[in-house]
């Protein structure tokens, strides 16, 4: 069982996108979630992340001001909304639980290209 991220593409620096991350079949997002990225030879890191209620987020400082992570009510989808892209968001995007105790597999991530 793994999410279902989508919503990456190209987009020339300065664009905007928005990432959509679906829970697997019955296994509703009920924990604080997080978007990770990983970078052509760089290690996956953690951007973004969203307490269950929805009402606490936390970014990363190269991301603060042009991110903003969400969460539908039935806690079946995320979303990471992407502005002003610069050439050094180009990644590949997962989503998952914060907590790692209770991650579950990866997906298979959704890739984003900033040309500039």
């Amino acid at each position: 069982e793994q999410p279902v991220e989508s919503g990456g593409g190209s987009v020339q620096a300065g664009g905007s996108l928005r990432l959509s991350c679906a829970a697997p079949p019955g296994r509703p997002f009920n924990y604080a979630m997080s978007w990770f990225r990983q970078a052509p030879g760089k290690e996956r890191e953690e951007i973004a992340s969203i307490g269950q209620a929805g009402l606490s987020t936390w970014y990363i400082d190269p991301v603060k001001g042009r991110f903003t992570i969400s969460r539908d009510p039935a806690k079946t989808i995320l979303y990471l909304q992407m502005t002003s892209l610069i050439p050094e968001d180009t990644a590949v995007y997962y989503c998952n639980y914060e907590e790692i105790r209770r991650r579950i597999s990866w997906g298979q991530g959704t890739q984003v290209t900033v040309s500039s």
